[in-house]
């Protein structure tokens, strides 16, 4: 029987499997093309977020990252922000006129 815990697990895992863990959660699948089962998918997710809290992987960098976006946030205003030309903002005003 193996003494491996899930704790001690996580503290030998190397960067290299960390991106294999990210990734075959990411996708749904292992790197061999089978799909992961619910099971999987949740314990290689645990272990996955261990890792990041634990070697203080930055944030953006974290699994189920999402970027912080404020409406109307930038230089440009809310159009900009969206990737959206002034032009096109103001087709979209007048539109909603009628």
């Amino acid at each position: 029987m193996s003494d491996m815990t899930f704790e001690r697990m996580i503290s030998q895992m190397t960067p290299s499997i960390y991106q294999s863990l990210k990734q075959a959660v990411s996708l749904r699948k292992w790197p061999d093309g089978r799909m992961l089962t619910a099971e999987q998918i949740e314990l290689c997710m645990e272990a996955v977020m261990r890792y990041e809290h634990d070697n203080n992987v930055p944030e953006e960098s974290r699994i189920g990252y999402l970027e912080q976006r404020t409406c109307g946030a930038g230089p440009g205003g809310p159009s900009s922000s969206a990737g959206v030309s002034e032009d096109m903002a103001g087709l979209a005003r007048d539109a909603s006129r009628d």
